[in-house]
């Protein structure tokens, strides 16, 4: 038997053997780290043992795909301390999620973090125990007897939906077999660094018709250094939740009168018209217009434009004279009708066409996150109509346009992923592989790097995804742009060719910041709450010393709102320490001005910057346009 290895190399063997074997025959170490072998691409167990010829490549424990196993081993672990105890649990589905793992479970108890650790306890406890995991085969009916005769009713509904016949693969470890397709690491030795979470409420396969179920979340890393790496980067996200940064420094809140519904205090609304205003002031210098449609339109055009079929559940409906009218969950159709209002010809194309759009969506309650998954929302789409032949450079337009707002505004660095036509896609394969070609040579033309993700594109065009990537490494999905042939069918939109024959029109829909909304709340974990000048509600907060330098006081704010610097005064009766505390610590202010007699008669200020111990003390007349240049946004020029 030949066995190939991933750098080519071939090592013979008389008989057949299994995965440990065969890793022991490279090396002792490959051994220890293994955790599942690829089988001629195939993932198997360390135990299956190989009678053929085959490539195999070895999955070890610290490789995403390692990790994703022992994530998964680790909630067959806890799954088996929570029923040892808990006798009665009955335990449903638990698969492993990004840097971790879920288990859902009907039981009598409530379970309540004193219960968390008893569970974690008992899972080193069985982790230690060594517990040997094997891949154990039953036919449906055995398997529906076995799960029967121990009451599990939920693994018993899975197993009746299974086809007969078929023979299904279960994993046991000690006296706790589940139903799962594997693989999983060879023992419970190998399950080591993990903590449980939380626990929260779920409902049996996210209906809410069914029984409530209890969900246990926990995270499990290949070893203890990345477990508590994880943990710190947690806490770092903790002190950055914007629903909470949102609330001390007085930018937004949700009531209880309109959950999903974000209502903006004065503070937000200055950096969300900050934010606006710079988009429309970049857009305006890249040959954008503006257009507003409104946020509710007649049943029949969300027919033609497909939402009304595929897209019902998330819209807002209501009827107006006999009839219905649904509120826009995008902007659009609304964009098409616009230019379908009059005749083009190829001499206006391309046309840009931006629509900052309130738009509502309905999510479950249960999705709701602050500013990050809302129900209503501001949506930056613009709508480009071109013709064929203008793809690329309209492509290009759109990357450079981006990225001057990514990176050279905010700092993010992000990566593109460029999505090809799926499986089930319309419009014909020639404008499909030309639109691909456009999007490739786009990107490769100005040199910018992106990963191919085939078959994920939209069924009306292929797309790019840019993904940002945080101060403390998150990855947010914001910006997009996608190539649609089907809103421009079925609309029938065209314009009048060379050639004085109708065609029709390629559209592009794009977004910069996506969700305005969602844009705040990622900036304000970003920043962890501390703009940059230009951005912050506040820019300058004077604080006076006494009463007596009030008036001078005032006339520092005066001058400084002439020229356009959000200012704010403090003159209450506190200890400048607590001012300082307040303005620095608590509302994160770029620049605080102590003013004292001392500054009073020398017409000076005392200048003090977010998260600096040093201050120093400037003339009035030099510190204006050192503030005015301090609050001007300077964007650097990328692609």
């Amino acid at each position: 038997m030949k066995v190939e290895l991933m750098d080519g190399s071939i090592k013979e063997f008389e008989k057949a053997e299994n995965m440990f074997v065969i890793a022991k025959s490279i090396s002792n170490s490959l051994v220890k780290k293994s955790v599942a072998a690829k089988v001629d691409g195939e993932l198997k167990d360390m135990s299956y043992v190989l009678d053929h010829d085959a490539k195999v490549e070895f999955v070890t424990m610290d490789t995403e795909e390692g990790e994703h196993i022992i994530r998964h081993s680790a909630a067959h672990l806890m799954a088996q301390a929570v029923v040892r105890l808990f006798p009665g649990t009955k335990v449903t589905i638990g698969p492993a999620i990004e840097n971790g793992f879920y288990y859902d479970f009907d039981s009598e108890e409530q379970f309540t973090p004193e219960d968390l650790e008893k569970i974690e306890a008992e899972m080193k406890k069985i982790a230690k125990e060594d517990l040997k995991i094997e891949r154990v085969m039953m036919t449906r009916e055995e398997a529906i007897k076995h799960f029967e005769e121990l009451g599990e009713i939920y693994k018993v509904e899975i197993i009746k939906e299974i086809a007969k016949g078929d023979e299904l693969s279960f994993y046991k470890q000690g006296e706790f077999m589940d139903l799962c397709r594997g693989p999983h690491v060879p023992s419970t030795s190998y399950i080591k660094a993990f903590k449980l979470k939380s626990v929260a409420g779920a409902y049996w396969r996210g209906d809410a018709k069914n029984k409530m179920l209890q969900r246990i979340y926990g995270l499990a890393f290949s070893n203890n250094d990345k477990l508590k790496d994880y943990l710190v980067f947690l806490e770092e996200a903790e002190k950055r939740d914007h629903r909470r940064l949102g609330k001390e420094l007085e930018l937004f809140f949700v009531s209880e009168y309109g959950p999903g519904f974000p209502i903006f205090l004065p503070k937000g609304m200055v950096l969300k018209n900050t934010l606006i205003d710079l988009w429309r002031r970049e857009h305006k210098k890249a040959g954008y217009v503006e257009i507003q449609t409104p946020t509710m339109l007649n049943k029949e055009l969300w027919e033609t434009s497909g939402h009304w079929f595929n897209y019902r559940e998330n819209m807002y409906t209501t009827s107006i004279d006999e009839t219905d009218f649904a509120i826009k969950p995008m902007n659009c159709p609304g964009g098409v009708i616009t230019y379908k209002n009059k005749i083009h010809s190829y001499k206006d194309l391309p046309e840009r066409v931006g629509e900052l759009g309130h738009v509502h969506r309905h999510e479950f309650s249960g999705a709701l996150h602050g500013l990050m998954r809302v129900r209503a929302f501001t949506q930056d789409d613009a709508h480009i109509f071109m013709t064929p032949d203008q793809i690329q450079d309209e492509i290009i337009g759109v990357v450079q346009l981006i990225d001057k707002f990514y990176r050279g505004i905010f700092g993010f660095d992000y990566s593109i992923e460029l999505s090809t036509k799926p499986e089930k896609a319309i419009g014909a394969q020639e404008i499909w592989d030309k639109a691909e070609a456009g999007l490739k040579g786009a990107l490769e033309k100005i040199g910018v790097p992106y990963k191919l993700n085939p078959g994920d594109g939209a069924f009306y065009g292929p797309k790019l995804d840019f993904k940002i990537k945080d101060a403390i490494g998150r990855t947010w999905q914001c910006g997009t742009i996608q190539l649609d042939f089907n809103l421009p069918e079925r609309f029938d939109i065209n314009y009048i060719g060379e050639d004085g024959e109708k065609h029709r029109p390629v559209m592009i829909h794009r977004v910069v910041y996506g969700s305005i909304e969602r844009f705040i709340g990622i900036l304000i974990e970003h920043y962890a709450g501390a703009f940059p000048m230009w951005l912050a509600p506040t820019q300058v907060k004077i604080l006076t010393l006494n009463d007596e330098v009030i008036p001078y006081a005032k006339e520092v704010m005066a001058m400084l709102e002439e020229k356009n610097i959000r200012v704010e005064l403090d003159d209450r009766a506190e200890t400048i320490g607590y001012k300082i505390r307040e303005a620095n610590g608590k509302y994160k202010i770029p620049m605080q001005l102590v003013i004292g007699k001392a500054e009073a008669e020398n017409r000076e200020v005392n200048v003090r910057r977010f998260g600096e111990k040093d201050q120093k003390t400037m003339k009035l007349e030099d510190f204006i346009p050192y503030a005015i240049d301090e609050a001007t946004l300077k964007i650097k020029e990328n692609l």
